[in-house]
C-alpha cells in the first residue's frame, strides 16, 4: 500500500485536502482508505448507556458493532500506525495528522511561520489555507486542493511509494538511515524504495498465479502469526520447519 500524510496545525484545511484527494484518487480508479488522527481526549465512538457501550465497558479486548448500514470495530487502546495498516487493504492510505510518522507528507499551514516550523525532508507539497493566497514556498509546490486538485493528485501519484516497514531507529541500521530519513532520501531521488534492506528479509513468500507479490514486513509478521497459531495445534507441526500452503481460488 502507498501511504502518505496530510499534516499541519488545527484549522489549516487538512480535512478539505483529504476529502478532495480521496475523491480525485477514486475518480482515477484507486481504492482509497483514510485514517483520522484525533487528539480530543474526550473522543469516543460510543454513546454512554447504549447497548454497544455496555459491550465496550464489559470487554477488555475488541468489540464489533454491526448496524443496518455500517459496521465498526473498537479496541480498548490506541493503535500505532503499523497495527492499523495491518487491517487495511487499499491502493492509497491517506493519514490526516501523525506529522512525526515516517511518511511522505503534504503540509497544510496558515502562514510561512507555521511552514518554517513543520517542513522537513519528508514533505513533497504545500496545501491548505496557505495555498489560498500564496503560490510558492522555497522549492516546494504550493497547490490549492480545489483549484489545483488534479496537479496535486498527479504529484501524489509521482511521489508516494509503498509504505516502509516503519521500524524504530535501532532496527534500521542496515541501510544507515531511520525510516524518516529514508523517506527524505527517496523523495530527493537519492535512494529508491527497493533500497530498504529490512524489506528484503522475508519470512513469507507470496505468489499469485506464479507471480511473486511483495508483502511488507509488518503484514508478513501478522500473516505468519495467524498461520502458526492455527498449525501448531495440528498433528505433524514442528517449529522451525518450512511450511508451504497452496490455495486454489
Amino acid at each position: 500500500m502507498k501511504v502518505f500524510s496530510i499534516a499541519g496545525y488545527h484549522r489549516t484545511g487538512k480535512t478539505t485536502v483529504v476529502v478532495s484527494l480521496i475523491k480525485e484518487l477514486k475518480n482515477r480508479g484507486y481504492k482509497v482508505v483514510s485514517i483520522k488522527d484525533i487528539h480530543n481526549e474526550d473522543f469516543t465512538m460510543e454513546k454512554e448507556g447504549s447497548n454497544s457501550w455496555k459491550h465496550w465497558q464489559a470487554s477488555e479486548d475488541v468489540v464489533i458493532a454491526r448496524g443496518l448500514n455500517e459496521t465498526y470495530q473498537i479496541w480498548h487502546r490506541k493503535l500505532n500506525l503499523n497495527e492499523m495498516l495491518e487491517h487495511l487493504s487499499a491502493d492509497f492510505v491517506i493519514v490526516e495528522g501523525m506529522k512525526s510518522a515516517p511518511l511522505p507528507k503534504i503540509i497544510c499551514a496558515e502562514n510561512k511561520e507555521q511552514l518554517d516550523e513543520l517542513v522537513d525532508g519528508t514533505v513533497f507539497a504545500i496545501s491548505g489555507k496557505f495555498a489560498d493566497s500564496k503560490y510558492e514556498y522555497k522549492d516546494l509546490p504550493v497547490l490549492n486542493s480545489k483549484k489545483d486538485i488534479k496537479k496535486l493528485t498527479d504529484l501524489v501519484e509521482q511521489k508516494v511509494f509503498e509504505v516502509l516497514p516503519l521500524s524504530e531507529p535501532e532496527c534500521c541500521s542496515e541501510c544507515g538511515f531511520t525510516c524518516t530519513e529514508m523517506v527524505a532520501q527517496i523523495l530527493k531521488g537519492n535512494k529508491n524504495r527497493d533500497d530498504c534492506k529490512t524489506d528484503r528479509r522475508t519470512e513469507i513468500n507470496l505468489k499469485i498465479d506464479g507471480k511473486e507479490n511483495k508483502i511488507v514486513p509488518f503484514v508478513q509478521k501478522s500473516l505468519k502469526d495467524i498461520i502458526i497459531a492455527y498449525l501448531q495445534n495440528l498433528k505433524g507441526y514442528e517449529k522451525g520447519k518450512k511450511i508451504e500452503i497452496i490455495i486454489d481460488d
